[in-house]
């Protein structure tokens, strides 16, 4: 990557660093002169515990190198410490990378209650309360840059992962959503789905594939869309083993029938084929967007 993105004074938040993806993300940013918060709880890839050496040995990494880091070992669900953190250390906060998370894999007929909260707790939680803490500092200051992590789990569904792929395609819900209501004040909120050599995904993937998806394939990306050179928002990006490309939404033109007289399951079936047709599909941005087909729909059989 140039050295022409820098993020000079700049304050990055980074979740879930003390390994994996967010350590090569605190690096990658520490390198183009970012002021980091290493953020890590220190706990397991399935939520349990918590030990403080993860945060700190990105930190010496950080500064051994040259560069400006403090560690913080709040949970994500106290976003608002986390926040206070980069604030009293730094006196500010530019950028929020919501990369922490865990995973309890269980089929759904098998899965427990604390299953799923847990998975909710930190990926959706923990990334809400981050971003609200950091986002009131963002709209007074006209600027702030947010990333999400979200997953192919959310897009496409992973059989065992009913939890997981909730909480990751929420988060995109959520970006979307952001990205509408922080453009104005020059908050500019993306999402990538990573795919990553990491602790919660060794066994998970093929031990040969898993060698080459190294996380530092992943962060490149993420350092961009948190840039200032980047104008980039509400986009979903996969990312993984040095590739990446932007997923969008597709529908298909469907089927429309009169409003006025109704319709029945028998014609739904009659029609299913086109309904599913994706031939000249469409791929709406916004509410406004989605709604045309509809709205044409409504303006054929109006009196």
């Amino acid at each position: 990557m140039s050295d022409a993105i820098r993020f000079q004074d700049q304050v990055v938040i980074v979740t879930g660093a003390g390994g994996g993806l967010g350590r090569a993300h605190a690096l990658l940013f520490a390198k183009h002169g970012a002021k980091v918060v290493v953020n890590d709880l220190g706990g397991s890839t399935h939520g349990e515990g918590a030990n403080a050496s993860a945060a700190d040995k990105v930190v010496e990494e950080i500064r051994a190198a040259g560069g400006t880091a403090v560690a913080n070992h709040d949970s994500v669900t106290d976003g608002e410490k986390i926040v206070q953190c980069a604030l009293d250390t730094f006196g500010r906060i530019d950028v929020v990378v919501n990369n922490a998370g865990i995973l309890r894999d269980k089929t759904f007929h098998k899965m427990e209650d604390a299953d799923w909260d847990l998975v909710y707790k930190v990926h959706v939680e923990g990334a809400y309360k981050v971003t609200r803490a950091a986002w009131p500092h963002m709209r007074e200051q006209g600027y702030g840059r947010i990333i999400f992590t979200a997953s192919t789990s959310g897009i496409y569904g992973n059989f065992g992962q009913s939890n997981y792929g909730m909480a990751k395609l929420g988060l995109y819900g959520l970006t979307r959503t952001l990205a509408l209501e922080g453009r104005k004040n020059n908050i500019l909120v993306n999402a990538i789905a990573p795919t990553g050599g990491t602790r919660m995904t060794e066994g998970l993937i093929p031990p040969q594939v898993f060698e080459q998806l190294k996380p530092e394939l992943v962060s490149p990306l993420v350092v961009y869309l948190a840039s200032n050179a980047c104008e980039e928002t509400s986009g979903l990006f996969e990312v993984g083993g040095g590739w990446m490309g932007k997923v969008r939404w597709e529908r298909s033109l469907g089927a429309g029938f009169d409003p006025r007289e109704g319709y029945s399951p028998e014609d739904v079936a009659a029609n299913f084929a086109q309904i599913c047709d994706f031939e000249g599909a469409a791929h709406p941005k916004d509410n406004i967007e989605a709604m045309k087909e509809m709205m044409a729909n409504l303006q054929k059989f109006a009196l």
